[in-house]
């Protein structure tokens, strides 16, 4: 088992990397402080349910837990007001207390959604992150929690840790290669913001990385999780550096607002965004073949690097308008300087940000 630590003074907690964690359970949940007093809520989708709910529920009751569970729609329109209001529901009909816990069992919408039912229930109560996707590994470490509005993502949530993140790896071997790609986008990611040699691993293991190979995909998923939880521990509020971890998401964002949250999984929307924060990078002093490289490792892992021609201009513009990162009028990208160092520019200009989308419809 590989074990990491978000530092984070008296709310640290650990991110649990291994084969067979799920039947280790209970265990890790009594030594991280949940109660078997109180009930917990595992919230989950329909896509998880099926495989690894009953076997869950089954392995907490018998060591003495009470459980109750809720299965919402899978995919990012669960992310809403309404589905979070069912969960809610749920959480008073099960009779949790100050006590009791929320489990997250599934992707990052799942994580994202009950950790923001954990965040505000009853003032806040605990929750786990229990991720089943490789996409998760990055939005299950660090606490933001949301729900979506139908203009902009993520713009109603909070921050809330949870008490750890148990990663069971065997999870990862059901999902689909569309479902893989997409969550070595994020992996990838860390690398091109932090870790130049990391980046160029991930492009050198794409076909290991893609096959699900254990001991490619565990170094992975630890040094994505390790350097995410490094900027955490030191910006837990993104007051600065953790602004960082969203590269490629102003241009994603808008994607997956504008293509209706269904067209583009969240980690092809970030590859685009990526490619397009290159393209800026460029544009805005970074050396030439900064974009070439991404691209050429964004398409190592399968991933999209261009724009349909049918998003228009226009309408992406007006949803990152929309965005959180956009402030006082101005737009806010996370822009790389070269593969492994990214910066926050916060007065890119409109014009520069409508030739790149355009460039991206053309794939330039």
């Amino acid at each position: 088992m590989r074990q990491l630590t978000v530092q984070l003074e008296e709310r640290s907690y650990p991110i649990l990397i291994g084969s067979g964690l799920l039947a280790q359970a209970p265990q890790f949940f009594e030594q991280y402080g949940l109660t078997k007093k109180s009930p917990l809520l595992i919230i989950t989708d329909a896509n998880v349910a099926p495989k690894y709910l009953s076997t869950l529920e089954q392995t907490l009751s018998t060591a003495g837990f009470t459980v109750v569970s809720a299965v919402v729609p899978a995919g990012e329109t669960s992310k809403s007001l309404s589905v979070y209001q069912d969960m809610m529901t749920a959480a008073i009909e099960g009779k949790l207390d100050r006590s009791s816990a929320i489990i997250a069992l599934g992707g990052g919408v799942v994580g994202d959604l009950a950790g923001f039912v954990a965040a505000t229930y009853m003032r806040g109560i605990k929750f786990v992150q229990v991720p089943t996707t490789i996409l998760a590994h990055d939005s299950s470490v660090g606490g933001k929690v949301a729900v979506n509005h139908p203009l902009a993502k993520n713009m109603i949530g909070a921050f809330h840790q949870p008490e750890l993140v148990l990663y069971d790896v065997d999870t990862l071997q059901s999902l689909p290669p569309r479902d893989v790609s997409a969550g070595l986008s994020e992996m990838l990611k860390h690398g091109l913001i932090r870790d130049e040699a990391f980046a160029h691993w991930c492009e050198e293991h794409a076909e290991k990385l893609l096959a699900l190979d254990p001991e490619a995909l565990g170094y992975g998923l630890e040094r994505g999780c390790g350097i995410k939880a490094e900027i955490v521990s030191r910006d837990e509020r993104e007051n600065g550096e953790r602004a960082l971890l969203n590269l490629g998401h102003t241009i994603g964002h808008a994607i997956e607002a504008i293509a209706g949250y269904g067209e583009f999984l969240h980690g092809e929307a970030i590859s685009i965004g990526m490619a397009g924060s290159a393209l800026l990078g460029e544009k805005l002093g970074a050396p030439a073949g900064l974009y070439d490289d991404t691209v050429r490792m964004l398409r190592a892992l399968r991933l999209p690097v261009t724009l349909p021609s049918h998003l228009g201009t226009d309408a992406l513009m007006e949803a990152m308008m929309h965005d959180k990162k956009f402030r006082e009028g101005h737009m806010v990208f996370i822009i790389p300087d070269r593969i492994g160092a990214a910066r926050i520019v916060k007065d890119v200009p409109v014009s520069a940000v409508i030739e790149v989308i355009e460039l991206l419809k053309k794939g330039d």
